[in-house]
């Protein structure tokens, strides 16, 4: 399991429902609409950090101190990580209706659990970044259409759109410079993809 997936698969396995399982086989299915260049980088990525951080539980553990304390890895800076936007987003996207509740903080943390990424999760889950800070840098369209794609799977996974999610896709609609054409084309066509998506 990669870091990505941990994230993905906790924000978008928060509610158990019909349209949530459909969204998640979106993402993690054949077709998804993640780059190979962007699955590569994660696996990469992923590795690293996961190799890092049992390393260093290992070295912890031989010397008797605690695993708990154990340093985590610096995080890749997103600006430069194309790996670590994407988690970032999606956590901010996981919070667009305000802060995450227990339950999906915890449905997030199990996953990286079972990882071996907890802490790693959990101080991304800690940090409240704003929008312009996670997309700062993304000036291709297929980049843009991408985050914009993935906050829109995560918001959408639940039975309906809030009020307070569509203002947070209006605002990452903004700061990627996407006009009100090209969002109703992505949502359209996102939507009918994941709607595909068996049951």
């Amino acid at each position: 399991m990669d870091l990505l997936s941990v994230v993905l698969g906790g924000a978008l396995g928060r509610s158990g429902r019909k349209r949530a399982r459909r969204a998640a086989r979106f993402v993690s299915g054949r077709g998804g609409f993640l780059s190979a260049s962007t699955l590569v980088a994660a696996a990469g990525v992923a590795w690293g950090i996961y190799d890092s951080v049992k390393a260093q539980s290992g070295a912890s553990g031989a010397s008797g101190a605690s695993s708990a304390a154990a340093t985590v890895p610096p995080i890749p800076d997103a600006g430069q990580d194309p790996v670590m936007r994407l988690i970032r987003l999606a956590v901010s996207a996981a919070r667009a209706d305000g802060d995450l509740s227990g339950q999906e903080r915890a449905t997030i943390l199990a996953r990286a659990r079972e990882a071996g990424l907890e802490a790693v999760i959990e101080a991304e889950l800690t940090a409240v970044r704003p929008l312009s800070d996670i997309v700062r840098g993304v000036t291709d369209d297929a980049g843009k259409k991408e985050l914009y794609i993935l906050a829109f799977t995560i918001v959408r996974a639940d039975e309906t759109v809030s009020g307070a999610e569509r203002i947070y896709l209006a605002q990452l609609a903004h700061q990627l410079g996407l006009d009100a054409a090209t969002v109703a084309t992505i949502e359209a066509e996102t939507a009918a993809k994941i709607d595909a998506q068996p049951e």
